[in-house]
C-alpha cells in the first residue's frame, strides 16, 4: 500500500510539473512573445508589417509584394478577361486554372512545375510572346523571357525594365499621353540590384500603374 500511495504521489507530482510548464509556454510562446514581435515590428518596420500597403488616392491599392491584373471589363470569346491598354501587364502567371492569361490567384500561389524541355511549357511561350507582340505592336523577337515565362510564386509584382520599355508605347498611347513621359515614369521607377549586386534591375507594375494614372488624370 505504501509502495502504490508513493507511485500515485509521483505521478501526481509529475503531472503537476507538467501542467505548469504548460501552463508556463503557452504565455510565453503563445502570448508574450507574439505581443513582443508584433510589437517591435509595428514600432521598427511598420510598412513592412502591414504587408507592404500602396496606397492610392486615400486607399489601399494592393501590396507593393505580390502582383495583380489590369484588364477590361469584357472578356475574349474563350471567356478569358482582356488586359487594359492604358496599363502596365505583368508577367504571366501560373497560379490558377488558366496559365495562359494572367491570373493572380493568391489563394493557389505557385509555378507549373513544368520542365524546361516540356512541350506544353514551350507551346505557352510561343503562344504568349505572339500575343503581348501583337498587343504592344511589337516584333515577337522583342518580347523579353520575363514577358512569357511566369515565377514560381505566381504573384510576382515586378518586371523587367525590357519589358516595361516594350509597354511603353502602348500605354503612352491608350492614355494619350507623351511617349517621353512615360518613359520617364519606367526610369523612376527602375530599382536597381540590391546591395549593387544581388537579383536584377525590376519594377513594380503596381506603383508604376499608379504613376500613370496620375500623370493622365493630371493632363485631363
Amino acid at each position: 500500500m505504501t509502495l502504490l500511495n508513493g507511485t500515485a504521489r509521483s505521478t501526481v507530482r509529475l503531472a503537476g510539473a507538467a501542467l505548469r510548464a504548460l501552463i508556463a509556454l503557452t504565455v510565453l510562446c503563445g502570448v508574450l512573445y507574439p505581443l513582443a514581435v508584433t510589437g517591435i515590428a509595428q514600432a521598427a518596420f511598420p510598412h513592412r508589417a502591414n504587408g507592404s500597403e500602396v496606397r492610392a488616392d486615400g486607399r489601399t491599392a494592393g501590396s507593393a509584394l505580390i502582383g495583380q491584373t489590369y484588364t477590361l471589363a469584357r472578356k475574349d470569346k474563350a471567356g478569358n478577361p482582356l488586359p487594359d491598354p492604358k496599363y502596365f501587364q505583368p508577367r504571366p502567371s501560373a497560379a490558377g486554372t488558366n496559365t495562359v492569361n494572367t491570373q493572380y490567384k493568391i489563394l493557389v500561389s505557385g509555378g507549373s512545375n513544368l520542365a524546361a524541355d516540356s512541350t506544353v511549357l514551350s507551346g505557352q511561350i510561343k503562344e504568349r510572346r505572339g500575343r503581348i507582340a501583337a498587343f504592344n505592336g511589337v516584333s515577337p523577337a522583342a518580347v523579353p523571357p520575363d514577358a512569357v515565362t511566369a515565377s514560381a510564386s505566381g504573384v510576382d509584382p515586378d518586371i523587367s525594365p525590357a519589358y516595361a520599355a516594350l509597354q511603353v508605347n502602348r500605354v503612352a498611347r491608350a492614355n494619350g499621353l507623351p511617349r517621353a513621359e512615360v518613359a520617364r515614369l519606367v526610369r523612376e521607377h527602375t530599382d536597381g540590384r540590391p546591395l549593387g549586386f544581388l537579383g536584377e534591375p525590376h519594377v513594380n507594375v503596381l506603383e508604376l500603374n499608379i504613376a500613370v494614372r496620375h500623370l493622365s488624370e493630371r493632363g485631363k
